[in-house]
């Protein structure tokens, strides 16, 4: 495994699989998998998460 990149506030990593991904800052897999870590910063360089991080949109609980 090679070390972990960051592009455009996600981190590409390779998981035990063997494939690439794009985890956000609070570790969800947000785009993947990818056969390479070149594909994975390709896409990381232009991804927009428009939707938002599921965690994100939770209520905080009362």
């Amino acid at each position: 495994m090679s070390a972990t990149k960051s592009v455009n506030g996600y981190q590409i990593k390779q998981l035990k699989d063997g494939q690439w991904w794009l985890v956000s800052a609070q570790g969800e897999n947000v785009a993947g998998p990818f056969a390479s870590e070149a594909m994975a910063v390709e896409v990381a360089s232009v991804f927009e998460d428009s939707a938002g991080h599921a965690s994100a949109r939770r209520s905080p609980k009362a």
